[in-house]
């Protein structure tokens, strides 16, 4: 495969006690100061007592504790438009169904606007069962009425006067005049673990953000998502490989059933270089529940330390290539 230069994100604090503006200030001013490319939050809104699904992020399914105190993603995207000047922010993920898609157009657009054009959004459709619960909308047709307010929203972004009307939104006659600084729109990805959804991504989105995917099957189900993009008369080079990370570090090596990111250090370097041979973009570090990681100045070290990781990674690459 061609060598190409990817792209590092980092996975900001939003969650547990030290989520504040002095931790993302923090960790906003290390990232451009390393040259990490791009900042990214997360969409978490409750922590059930008694969780009617679960976590499918964890081999229990329980929810990290941190996510009891959550930051709000768009209003992190808004603050680090200001706190920053190059890295690109971004969603990994917002769940779409839990939005209005007028009020999200709003948002989003005033987000790209305050950052001069630096963000990314990424969209989910949702697995937790009260959280669909506490917002008044149905996970029956999560997925319709994702890919209906992905409709409203490009019309927002790409019309003006706009109308819509749909099975679920409508949209009276109306200007909107502020539109993202991007054009047409910020790149649009998707998160996707189904058939159903995968094929939503080769239809409608600019690329695929899986997370804790083994590679074996990630090359698998790229390689699919890109036969759909060419079957619905797209483009399949296109599509761009966004992987997130969810990095855990451990003193030993783990077995060979461990999980992608997770083990010693030499283990997620392996993970990284793997990761750049698959062809993919860019790899978003999550690193706020490695099990090490107790505080903010944890979590510089290892921004600091998966920086110079990436770094090494590259001459191991160039050396197989």
């Amino acid at each position: 495969m061609e060598e190409k230069t990817i792209k590092l994100g980092f996975a900001v604090p939003q969650f547990g006690p030290d989520a504040g503006p002095d931790a993302l200030l923090e960790v906003a001013q290390l990232a451009e100061e390393l040259g990490y490319d791009s900042l990214w939050v997360i969409e978490r809104l409750l922590y059930p007592l008694n969780p009617k699904a679960p976590y499918p992020a964890t081999a229990d399914g329980s929810l990290p504790v941190a996510y009891r105190r959550s930051l709000d993603p768009l209003a992190i995207l808004a603050y680090l438009a200001a706190a920053t000047s190059r890295v690109r922010i971004g969603t990994s993920i917002i769940n779409l169904p839990y939005h209005n898609p007028v009020l999200l157009a709003r948002e989003l657009t005033t987000i790209d606007v305050l950052s001069d054009g630096r963000l990314d959004i990424g969209f989910g459709v949702g697995w937790s069962p009260d959280e669909f619960e506490a917002v008044g909308v149905t996970m029956r047709d999560r997925g319709r009425r994702a890919e209906e307010a992905l409709q409203v929203l490009e019309a927002i972004w790409r019309d003006n006067p706009v109308e819509f009307e749909g099975r679920y939104f409508r949209v009276p006659e109306s200007f909107f005049d502020l539109k993202p600084v991007q054009k047409p729109r910020p790149p649009i990805y998707m998160a996707a673990y189904t058939p159903v959804t995968m094929n939503r991504v080769a239809r409608l989105a600019d690329g695929w953000i899986p997370s804790g995917v083994p590679l074996g099957a990630m090359e698998q189900m790229f390689a699919a998502i890109k036969q759909g993009a060419a079957e619905a008369g797209r483009d399949p080079n296109g599509l761009k490989l966004i992987v997130g990370a969810n990095v855990a570090f451990h003193s030993e090596p783990l077995g060979d059933d461990r999980q992608i990111f997770a083990g010693s250090a030499e283990q997620i370097e392996e993970d990284i270089v793997a990761t750049r041979r698959l062809g993919a973009e860019e790899i978003i570090f999550n690193a706020l529940f490695s099990p090490d990681v107790d505080s903010t100045e944890d979590l510089l070290l290892h921004m600091e330390q998966l920086r110079t990781m990436a770094r090494q990674s590259e001459h191991v690459f160039e050396s197989h290539t």
